[in-house]
């Protein structure tokens, strides 16, 4: 069995690139630390580094190592902060990452249906889809709540698709004529404000010009802030596209609009992924069942 101090050992290096650096940061002797990982390499029977004049790599059995140990001081993280909860009547931690859109559309009334059961303490963090894999990885987030049904999940992710919710162009006041519904053509003219290339969100839109035959708009404004792109809509003569969803509270307020498109209709999928291997925590589950329960 790896000693648990060892595994610390090994994680503080291959964060940080060097045994001296670990060794500074653990505040124990450089040599204390380059025989414990000789011995670890030694238990294991493999390399886990390789020393180069930059500095250390990790080697493939190193990255596999890695990517347990980060889920262990994960695992060991969230047991002590658990236990301090419970003895507060408190459950959790549950760590949640999304993508910005999906979050807001599924997670709010989620909660809120959960918040009527029992205290709880709850971790949400924004990151971009590749980010959020790592994160599943490691063991830093429980749950992913992503845009689903873009590509295949990577073998040790499992994807769920909860719910579908169509793009629709999004206007401001300025627009009140506009309407009832406009074609992608008649639009592509005008100033556009779009998420940057790479996202979920962006390969979506891109297959809805490409379904209408209509070129991406030039005067654009790229922003990756959903709260950014309805404010700069909301306040001026801008335009964008996003799935209802994602702008249901500003539209239930009126300072926002839907308009319908009829040349091309993309419908998002949202949903959760998970580690395969890896089984909910009963808040964890409790979620899932909540998300699913509130768009049922």
């Amino acid at each position: 069995m790896i000693d648990s101090r060892v595994l610390r050992m090994f994680l503080a290096i291959g964060r940080g690139g060097s045994i001296s650096g670990a060794a500074r940061e653990l505040n124990i002797s450089q040599p204390s630390v380059s025989v414990a990982i000789a011995q670890l390499e030694k238990q294991l029977g493999t390399a886990l580094f390789v020393r180069g004049r930059r500095g250390i790599v990790l080697t493939d059995t190193g990255t596999v190592l890695m990517r347990r140990a980060e889920m262990m001081e994960a695992l060991l993280r969230d047991t002590e902060e658990s236990v301090a909860l419970a003895s507060k009547g408190v459950r959790g931690p549950l760590r949640v990452g999304g993508t910005p859109g999906a979050l807001v559309s599924l997670l709010p009334a989620a909660i809120n249906r959960m918040a009527q059961a029992d205290q709880m303490a709850l971790h949400i963090i924004e990151r971009s889809d590749a980010q959020l894999a790592d994160l599943l990885r490691r063991g830093a987030i429980e749950v992913a709540v992503v845009t689903t049904g873009i590509e295949p999940p990577p073998e040790d992710i499992t994807e769920i698709s909860i719910a579908r919710d169509p793009f629709t162009l999004i206007v401001g006041k300025a627009h009140d004529a506009l309407g009832p519904t406009v074609s992608l053509g008649e639009m592509s003219a005008m100033g556009w404000v779009l998420p940057l290339p790479g996202g979920a969100f962006r390969r979506q839109i891109d297959a809805l010009f490409l379904a209408a035959e209509v070129p991406l708009p030039l005067d654009v404004i790229y922003c990756d802030s959903l709260l950014t792109s309805m404010a700069i809509v909301r306040g001026g003569a801008r335009v964008t596209m996003l799935p209802r969803g994602v702008a249901r509270a500003e539209l239930s307020m009126g300072v926002l609009r839907a308009v319908p498109v009829t040349d091309a209709k993309v419908t998002r999928s949202i949903g959760i992924r998970t580690l395969r291997n890896r089984a909910l925590s009963d808040l964890g589950a409790q979620l899932v069942k909540a998300i699913t329960a509130v768009l049922a």
